[in-house]
C-alpha cells in the first residue's frame, strides 16, 4: 500500500450543533466504507464546537473520486443547519505511514 495523499477537513459546528455534527459525522463512516479508493477515513472532534475529517489515499483519482462522493455531497446537505461556517477542506501530502 502506498499511501502518499489525503484530505483534512475543518468544520466548525454552529452554537448547540456540535452533538448533531458529530452523529454525522459517525454516520459518514458507511459511506466511506462503499468507496474503494479511500483508504482510511477518521472523523473526530476538538471540542464542543471544532469536528474534522481525515482520509488517506493512494492515487489522485481515488482522491477525486472522493472529493466528488457522497461525503462531501452529503455534507453540503447539512452545511447551512450544522455548520458555523464553510469547511475548511485541504488536500495533504502524507510523508510517512505507519
Amino acid at each position: 500500500m502506498a499511501v502518499d495523499r489525503g484530505l483534512l477537513a475543518t468544520l466548525k459546528a454552529k452554537p448547540g450543533k456540535g452533538g448533531e455534527l458529530g452523529e454525522f459525522l459517525r454516520k459518514g463512516r458507511e459511506l466511506a466504507d462503499q468507496e474503494d479508493g479511500t483508504v482510511t477515513w477518521y472523523a473526530f472532534r476538538l471540542d464542543d464546537t471544532t469536528y474534522g475529517i481525515f482520509d488517506t489515499f493512494e492515487s489522485e483519482d481515488a482522491r477525486q473520486a472522493h472529493v466528488n462522493g457522497q461525503i462531501p455531497a452529503a455534507l453540503q446537505d447539512v452545511a447551512s443547519d450544522l455548520l458555523a461556517e464553510d469547511a475548511v477542506i485541504s488536500p495533504i501530502d502524507v510523508l510517512a505511514v505507519k
